[in-house]
């Protein structure tokens, strides 16, 4: 587990979503839809804390997370700070008057630390204008070489260049501006037959595309200047990475597993690892400790993680880094705060997003989940978790669903990966 909080200090959650960090924040589409997974959050919480999100959280939600956590009603300040188009959250913060009620409550205890989704430079500024330090730094703010190196291992031009020093395999690729990707896909389709084309900065798999021979020609992007990525395809039998933290006595594997995509975008994780050589997870992890120990020379501290595909002869390729809280770390924090406090430490797990044939409420899907025994039970140490929740009041009726399914091992995981299938009605079962 990533350890949020190292005592009994209280932090500011900043779930800032809207982070240049991770996407353009021109691509107001992509920014609001990460945006509105804002109240996952809550189960980073511990009392005291305050989070700060961008979407209101329902109140049968907190109520569904506080019983599971064993937090007690109000431990957990929420301010709301509505999106500001095209802006980071710390611009929103000031632009709606909210710097001061975030200082009133983090003023409370001496020791308050902000804690962002995404650390950036804007968001260690925010807590300079606080007065309160960025977790986990010892000296109370990351040193500009951290910084730099969050921006440059975002990009994946950034992570292909400390992927060559470090010797970290990976696909054949090419670096061009937009108004010369038509010339670089064309060459590369040439070499390859198919290729894959990404933005240079981007997460969830926003803006990528698979192109054949087959296909027309890639036409210039609007933004002539902006980086992309064109990579060999490499066929693979699985996407997996594995997801490490940058402590104080050094980089350390936290855990690995295989991401479940559509298309290219991430759409859920399964972990550990399975029908996978055991040296190929050692190379993997040890791929994510050579990454750490640049990391660690930079001055950061925090989550990172390397993404990887497994060619179907069995070779692994790096594809990407990611410098933050990604979309797996607060779902795998939450399955390990729940199964040590059911002394079952360690289980396997699997969080998905699925959509239901007909809509239910919130608590209507809650219900279901007990009534069909599949709720999770802290007594056997598994079950499901409907860990993103939803959003605002009154609650309105959802397709969407997002879980975390826990159990002893994965033929169990399957088992109640079906059985919920059926319970909601979900489209694929």
């Amino acid at each position: 587990m990533i350890a949020e909080h190292h005592d009994d200090a209280p932090l500011v959650l900043l779930a800032n979503f809207a982070s240049s960090v991770s996407v353009s924040l021109k691509a107001s589409e992509a920014v609001r839809r990460w945006s509105a997974q804002a109240p996952r959050k809550i189960w980073l919480a511990r009392p005291g804390d305050v989070l700060v999100t961008p979407v209101p959280l329902s109140g049968e939600f907190l109520r569904y997370a506080g019983l599971l956590l064993g937090l007690p009603d109000d431990a957990v300040d929420i301010v709301v700070v509505p999106e500001l188009p095209g802006e980071g959250m710390p611009k929103a913060v000031r632009h709606h008057g909210l710097g001061e009620t975030i200082l009133r409550l983090a003023s409370r205890h001496p020791r308050t630390r902000l804690l962002p989704i995404n650390l950036d430079g804007a968001s260690v500024a925010l807590a300079a204008e606080l007065g309160i330090g960025v977790f986990p730094f010892a000296a109370g703010r990351p040193a500009a070489g951290a910084l730099n190196a969050v921006e440059r291992l975002n990009t994946k031009t950034g992570f292909r260049e400390v992927a060559e020093a470090r010797g970290i395999r990976m696909p054949e690729g090419r670096v061009c501006r937009g108004a010369d990707l038509p010339a670089a896909a064309a060459r590369m389709l040439g070499r390859f037959g198919r290729v894959v084309i990404k933005p240079d900065r981007s997460s969830g798999g926003h803006g990528m595309r698979f192109l054949s021979r087959r296909d027309a020609a890639v036409p210039a992007e609007r933004d002539s200047t902006g980086l992309w990525v064109v990579e060999q395809h490499v066929p693979c039998t699985k996407e997996v990475s594995v997801q490490c933290v940058v402590e104080a006595a050094g980089p350390r594997v936290v855990f690995s597993g295989e991401m479940l995509t559509h298309g290219g975008a991430f759409t859920g994780y399964r972990s550990p690892l399975r029908d996978v050589a055991a040296d190929t997870i050692t190379e993997l992890e040890q791929w994510g400790l050579a990454l750490g120990a640049h990391l660690a020379d930079c001055g950061y501290a925090g989550p990172y993680g390397v993404d990887a595909l497994l060619d179907t002869d069995g070779t692994l390729y790096a594809t990407e880094s990611n410098v933050r809280r990604t979309a797996t770390t607060t779902p795998q924090a939450m399955i390990t705060r729940l199964s040590h406090a059911a002394g079952r430490p360690n289980p396997a797990w699997l969080m998905a997003r699925r959509t239901s044939r007909h809509p239910h409420t919130f608590s209507q899907a809650v219900r279901r989940l007990h009534t069909t025994q599949l709720a999770y039970d802290p007594t056997r140490g598994e079950g499901i978790v409907l860990y993103a929740g939803s959003t605002g009041a009154p609650a309105r009726p959802s397709t969407d669903w997002r879980y975390a399914v826990i159990g002893h091992n994965h033929r169990r995981i399957e088992e109640l990966q079906s059985e919920i299938a059926m319970a909601l009605n979900l489209e694929g079962s």
